[in-house]
């Protein structure tokens, strides 16, 4: 009996219990790279890569591998791009944001100004137009994109005085993520710094900063900022719902076996998954310690909020002026974020008011 038939009358089981295994286990182990923008501190990013790392290794049967490095291991933590571009990296996990100075288009992969929430990103990345426009964008720099879990709707970040007006952000040092809200920020006088998430504290600490923006609660008590900022701002108005990303090398993809490329595939969203779960559950505790700690949370004004959304409308109609592709992507997420908040005004905006207003 040939080893076809063997297979249909036997079935898989049959197959592997006879120890006759599918010629598709046969294949070579590969071994790849993933760099990382950020450091092995901030466990529920950078647990993103490992949770994928694992799960590739699990579904390959150990037979695929992809080893996690830090950032400043293989490479500083934003030359994942051009390290992409050369092949030196298989992949990398980054916030596309960081990337702007490239392209402006960048920050529309990642976070932007009043922007989507995660659920938002999500559904136009998967279900609408965006991981296609994006990922069309992206191939000129040899890579494809797939989600590495979100930060969910981010804190305001640390400051060292109270901000009671716009004219408080005037000639203020601040670290930004990057990108399109570096360059709001800038309207209203602030002189934005990008700088790894690593280097921050100390720069805080020596007054070369005099504020700074992370992610919320879990990642900013880890990095220390409340010991040196008092004043901690809600809501972060630029990263309604930040989508950090794996950034996958073309070249090499396409270069994968089709089970390897849906291993790959199946496995980063399992870690997508878990890394915004693992935020929804662990901002609320730490957010609680960090208020037990004297930490001073405050809201930003709606003046604040205001002044920000009119320089940000202004940063984009500019981009919008000097590239069709901007335009492009950007309006179609406009166009999908307004059929989102019509949604929710009936559905999760009203019911979480309720909600806000009883003793659960």
């Amino acid at each position: 009996m040939d080893r076809r038939s063997l297979i249909k009358r036997a079935g898989i089981a049959g197959v592997l219990a006879a120890g006759v295994a599918p010629a598709v286990h046969a294949q070579p182990a590969v071994r790849w790279r993933l760099a990382s923008s950020f450091p092995k501190s901030l466990d529920t990013i950078f647990g993103s890569a490992e949770k994928m790392s694992q799960t590739v290794k699990a579904l390959s049967s150990g037979k695929f591998e992809v080893s996690v490095h830090p950032a400043g291991e293989l490479m500083p933590a934003f030359g994942v791009v051009d390290a992409l571009e050369k092949d030196t990296i298989d992949m990398a996990l980054t916030a596309a944001y960081y990337f702007t100075g490239k392209d402006p288009i960048f920050a529309l992969s990642c976070a932007i100004p009043f922007g989507l929430t995660a659920r938002q990103n999500n559904a136009w990345k998967e279900q609408g137009n965006g991981r296609k426009f994006l990922n069309e964008f992206f191939a000129k720099y040899n890579f494809k994109t797939a989600s590495g879990g979100n930060t969910t709707t981010q804190m305001g970040g640390w400051y060292r005085k109270e901000i009671k007006t716009a004219d408080d952000l005037k000639g203020l040092k601040m670290r930004l993520g990057g990108g399109i809200f570096g360059e709001a920020m800038a309207k209203l006088g602030v002189v934005a710094q990008n700088m790894p998430a690593g280097d921050v504290y100390q720069a805080l600490e020596k007054g070369t900063l005099d504020a700074v923006e992370f992610v919320g609660p879990h990642d900013d008590e880890k990095l220390g900022f409340n010991k040196v900022a008092p004043y901690y701002y809600y809501p972060g108005w630029w990263e309604g719902g930040a989508d950090l990303e794996f950034f996958i090398n073309l070249k090499k993809y396409n270069e994968l076996s089709a089970e390897n490329k849906a291993i790959l595939d199946a496995a980063t969203k399992v870690a997508a998954a878990d890394m915004t779960a693992k935020y929804d559950a662990v901002n609320p505790l730490a957010l609680k310690r960090l208020v037990g700690a004297k930490t001073q949370l405050k809201l930003f004004p709606k003046s604040v909020m205001d002044a920000g959304f009119k320089a940000s409308m202004e940063v984009f109609a500019a981009h919008e002026a000097k590239s069709a592709e901007f335009k492009k992507i950007h309006q179609d997420m406009r166009a999908f974020q307004r059929d989102q908040i019509l949604w929710n005004r009936f559905s999760e905006f009203p019911y979480n008011q309720y909600v806000n207003s009883v003793k659960i």
